[in-house]
């Protein structure tokens, strides 16, 4: 397997006993076909002023060898993804980005650390806006109370776009963020969010790894 990674050997000895363990997400759909035939039409646009149809449509057979060897080697240099798999180095920019997905690399950056910047967010006011009771007593911010539009973005986010291994009926507040955003057409930058996303995932052993798709039309 030597030839399936880049010159350092201690990525390999990482991947033998840890990181060829680690379990990748459940990659899931969402067919834009399907919001129309359900007549789900707003989450439909929202979703489509994103620039996230392709994205979430990505639909591929995975290699989940290939994707743990991926994420082993993966290094961020500045903007660009850099891997190594099989003998072959990867450099990924946000130019293959937006040819892979139709992303583009524009738009606030949120991540865990900076969800402030959205200066007009207020996560109880936003929340209880949008649950089906809005005079109900909020002790989590959970998915099931919401409306419906607001309940399927909710799943988009946590299962799709910063997916995770369980957990998916409560919202941390980037979840809250980002549905706010998608909903009230403050544009994202999705490929600076997925890849803050990715690194999450080499940073943490407890992690899933996830965009296993994604990965597969990379390499």
């Amino acid at each position: 397997m030597e030839g399936w990674f880049s010159s350092d050997p201690d990525l390999m000895n990482k991947y033998l006993p840890e990181t060829s363990r680690k379990v990748i997400n459940t990659p899931k759909v969402v067919f834009f076909n399907w919001l129309k035939e359900q007549k789900i039409m707003e989450v439909r646009r929202f979703l489509k002023e994103q620039l996230l149809r392709r994205f979430l449509e990505l639909s591929e057979n995975i290699y989940p060898n290939l994707v743990r060897v991926f994420y082993t080697n993966l290094q961020f240099n500045g903007d660009i993804l850099v891997s190594h798999v099989k003998g072959v180095d990867l450099e990924i920019t946000n130019e293959v980005w937006t040819a892979v997905t139709g992303l583009k690399f524009s738009g606030l950056k949120i991540n865990k650390g900076n969800t402030g910047i959205v200066d007009e967010f207020n996560k109880m006011k936003f929340y209880k806006n949008y649950l089906q009771n809005p005079q109900a007593r909020v002790t989590k911010f959970g998915v099931g109370g919401l409306k419906l539009n607001e309940r399927l973005v909710a799943f988009i986010v946590s299962w799709i776009l910063t997916p995770r291994g369980n957990n998916h009926s409560t919202l941390s507040k980037k979840d809250l963020v980002l549905i706010y955003c998608t909903m009230n057409k403050i544009k994202l930058n999705w490929i600076h969010i997925i890849k803050d996303h990715m690194q999450k995932a080499t940073r943490l052993c407890d992690f899933r790894y996830p965009y296993a798709i994604l990965i597969t039309k990379f390499l």
